[in-house]
């Protein structure tokens, strides 16, 4: 499970489906890395991390 990037993302108070269409991704994508079932592709991630206004770093640390 990345508990950052779901922690990051109630913190700013946005529902997975809001965070999907600001980073254009599927909320299956958010859904699936959340739960830690996926990695995302280095684009995804940057999108990701866009859009929480953070940086892959900080997000997936402990996967790197």
């Amino acid at each position: 499970m990345n508990e950052k990037l779901r922690d990051r993302r109630e913190y700013l108070g946005l529902t997975q489906r809001e965070l999907a269409r600001m980073a254009g991704v599927g909320k299956t994508t958010i859904t699936e890395v959340e739960g830690g079932d996926r990695l995302p592709n280095v684009v995804t991630a940057l999108r990701i991390a866009k859009a929480l206004r953070t940086t892959v770093e900080s997000l997936w640390e402990d996967k790197l």
